[in-house]
């Protein structure tokens, strides 16, 4: 599997320097095509986020121009955005994950707005922001992965439940990458966390720790270098990854298409996130801004994202294709965890685990 391929799932471990693309209009609010603009605004994304086609028929049917400007990792992207809280250099935000939402919203960083799409949306998502601050756009389930083939070649069931990875048949099979560098590996944190309750994850990681798990600083070292799927000679046959990575072996593999992708999810250790979209408070544009926002939730926009980005429409009613649906379709019953609660004990919960882990 090509290591550029994956990167698109690595929506929360990206560490590519930013840039910035541009969504040209083909036509325009009561003009002729090619003419300029009506107006022109700008998206800030992670760097991992790729521009569903569709992005292209918000400028052909507004004439309104979108630049995508890429601002580094989740964490990276918040930060810098608070840094100019109303004031922004953006006019929409793209991408904040529930585990930051409230850091971003007690920071003033959006404009409050209701969408008129609301309605739309997977309710549990629109319930985190009962102040409509912000506005759910995907959905994404961050789950162990393992190599199929490996562990049918070593005669070894794979593992079906976190408990299970603490066995000796496990021992020095897991990488996980760190919470406290990794989007993943926080939300793998998390996972444990829901799971086995505040008080006994430390002792669970305490059992993984003395069976050998591997943890590397990002996504990207424990998936390319680290995995024996990810095309650097790895020696782990579970990583931390999402449910949605599988059919990427298939989509970009080379013609003729394989008929299986090669790794699989472990659906008990899924962690449901949501990501956001948010009209960036003090904006120039926020009439332009909200329609964005209006769009980022649209049928044919929630359409692409799954094939784009690796994640799941938030949007009800939107048909996943078909190797996702196969191989890749979202946890039946994914652990969640309050994001206010994370807000609260994220960073004692990340100075706890790197005591027992890190030492």
């Amino acid at each position: 599997m090509a290591a550029a391929t994956l990167l698109l799932v690595a929506a929360c471990g990206s560490d590519d320097a930013s840039d910035t693309t541009t969504s040209e209009p083909r036509s325009t609010t009561g003009g002729a095509p090619g003419q300029p603009a009506a107006a022109s605004i700008t998206l800030l994304a992670y760097d991992s986020f790729v521009e569903p086609a569709a992005l292209g028929e918000f400028t052909a049917e507004t004439g309104i121009t979108v630049t995508v400007a890429r601002a580094g990792d989740t964490g990276t992207m918040v930060n810098k955005a608070l840094l100019t809280a109303g004031n922004p250099e953006a006019d929409v935000l793209w991408g904040i994950d529930g585990a930051l939402l409230s850091r971003a919203i007690g920071g003033e960083l959006f404009e409050q707005y209701t969408s008129p799409e609301l309605h739309q949306l997977d309710p549990a998502a629109t319930a985190l922001v009962p102040g409509f601050e912000a506005t759910p756009v995907n959905i994404g389930d961050v789950c162990l992965n393992y190599d199929t083939a490996w562990f049918a070649t070593a005669g070894v069931a794979p593992p079906a439940t976190f408990d299970e990875l603490t066995a000796p048949a496990y021992r020095d099979l897991l990488v996980v990458p760190s919470p406290a560098t990794s989007g993943p590996g926080l939300a793998f944190l998390l996972a444990t966390i829901a799971h086995f309750g505040p008080d006994a994850w430390p002792d669970y990681w305490d059992q993984l720790r003395d069976n050998g798990v591997l943890v590397v600083d990002s996504w990207d070292a424990a998936y390319f270098a680290e995995f024996t799927m990810g095309g650097a000679d790895g020696a782990r046959p579970i990583v931390v990854s999402y449910a949605s990575s599988p059919p990427a072996g298939i989509l970009f593999a080379p013609d003729p298409k394989p008929t299986d992708p090669g790794t699989a999810m472990i659906e008990a250790t899924c962690l449901r996130q949501y990501e956001f979209a948010g009209v960036l408070a003090g904006t120039e544009h926020p009439d332009e801004a909200r329609r964005l926002v209006d769009f980022l939730v649209s049928a044919s926009f929630q359409a692409q994202l799954p094939e784009s980005n690796f994640v799941y429409p938030v949007r009800r009613g939107i048909t996943l294709p078909e190797v996702f649906a196969t191989f890749g379709p979202p946890a039946s019953n994914p652990l969640t965890i309050d994001p206010a609660i994370v807000a609260a004990e994220r960073d004692r919960w990340i100075d706890e685990w790197t005591a027992i882990v890190v030492r």
